[in-house]
């Protein structure tokens, strides 16, 4: 137990020295004089988590190699929903207790997560390399955009249109990939999402063209608008309530909003992978020769998880464009597909809880290291290259269910 201690002493050390001049250290200007100042809460918080993770080790040694005197207890169904709704509780009151910027980043997180469950369906589930998912990302949030901008359409309204058209367009292109697999599937795709960004910019009169549409009214709730002043004049939610109207209220309501419809992505994705339709995908993903000899048809197969996992990226696309105001094609490019198929790779495909922790981790991680903006790109690669390598199954993997006969 001493020589433990003693090893993760050392281990958290040697992070202290190498978190201190990277991230522990503050460039601080004072008049004409430039200075550093240690961050001690990065330096100090990094070395606890290393020291706790040496001292983990080989109790995930212990269980990893299956050591009879050394059990870990089976998580119950009764204890995975009340962790489950601990940690939705938490998240209903946390907004109320902290800062706008954090609330903000937070929403971020959870259209990721949106994004990051509806491309999980396509490629964690059915095993269809999509590299052009925010082609439909995109039709969802410009559908609500335009069903504004020509017929006022409300959210509420647009919504579910942005959904079903989304759907639609994950159908149409489910046909030319019917008979493609892997790099080719993955290039197909990838075309499919740069035609919907140059249409965006090319059909000028109706999309706007690079310019976008602007002045995209956000969610009402109760039929009132959630504005300082009406659009139309009618009422707005503070005045028909007789209080005094709060911009942190707003991004309160857009935050509870991202989460309901996290949420209601997250029990429909689990629910479909326990029914027939679920374990399909999971036979295609498999071997798509054995899918077959089972009677089951690829085509159908293939089309569904394409035409589920653009209604859930509609359906995201639509909160994006009520939460900026804005869409323009520039916020619909190949990076935003590539980190959306990043947070599902790194958080395990299939794996709904892996695809939850990932869109945190490469959400919130660039907005506190700010200052490496410019080494964004180039540490995203690095952290994916170190997880293939190290662990190519994800941070969580799907655990299937399996049985083991004793011999």
């Amino acid at each position: 137990m001493s020589q433990h201690i003693k090893n993760a002493l050392i281990a958290a050390l040697m992070a202290g020295i190498i978190i201190a001049p990277v991230f522990g250290l503050q460039i601080l200007r004072r008049g004409q004089e430039t200075y550093l100042q240690p961050d001690w809460t990065m330096i100090i918080g990094g070395m606890l988590i290393i020291f706790v993770v040496q001292m983990l080790r080989p109790l995930w040694k212990l269980r990893k190699t299956g050591v009879s005197h050394f059990r870990v207890p089976p998580i119950t169904d009764a204890v995975r929903r009340k962790v489950i709704l601990v940690l939705v509780l938490f998240a209903l009151v946390w907004p109320f207790f902290t800062g706008r910027a954090q609330v903000d980043i937070a929403t971020l997180v959870l259209i990721y997560v949106m994004l990051g469950l509806g491309l999980n369906i396509v490629v964690g589930y059915a095993g269809l390399l999509d590299l052009g998912f925010v082609g439909f990302y995109a039709v969802g949030a410009y559908t609500y955009a335009l069903l504004y901008h020509w017929l006022g359409w409300t959210f509420w309204e647009a919504l579910p249109f942005s959904g079903l058209v989304s759907a639609f367009f994950g159908y149409i292109l489910g046909f030319p990939v019917l008979r493609l697999r892997g790099d080719y599937l993955a290039i197909v795709t990838l075309g499919f999402g740069e035609i919907i960004r140059l249409l965006l910019i090319n059909l000028y009169d109706f999309t706007g063209g690079p310019d976008g549409v602007s002045g995209i009214p956000k969610p009402s709730l109760f039929g009132y608008q959630l504005t300082r002043r009406s659009l139309d004049g009618s009422p707005t939610f503070h005045e028909a309530f007789g209080i005094p109207f709060n911009s942190q209220d707003v991004v309160i309501y857009l935050y509870l909003l991202a989460l309901i419809l996290v949420l209601i992505t997250l029990f429909v994705t689990s629910r479909l992978i326990r029914m027939p339709i679920g374990r399909a995908w999971e036979a295609l993903r498999e071997d798509e020769i054995a899918c077959r000899s089972l009677g089951l048809n690829p085509r159908n197969i293939k089309l569904s998880a394409f035409t589920m996992g653009a209604m859930f990226a509609g359906f995201g696309g639509a909160f994006f464009a009520a939460r900026q105001g804005l869409v323009n094609p520039e916020s619909f490019t190949f990076i935003e597909s590539a980190l959306i198929l990043a947070i599902v790779v790194l958080g395990g495909m299939g794996s709904q809880v892996g695809v939850i922790l990932a869109a945190v981790l490469l959400t919130v991680v660039p907005e506190i290291a700010r200052e490496f903006a410019e080494y964004r790109m180039l540490i995203f690669g690095l952290v994916m290259v170190v997880m293939m390598v190290w662990r190519p199954q994800g941070l969580l993997p799907m655990k299937r269910p399996q049985v083991e006969l004793e011999s």
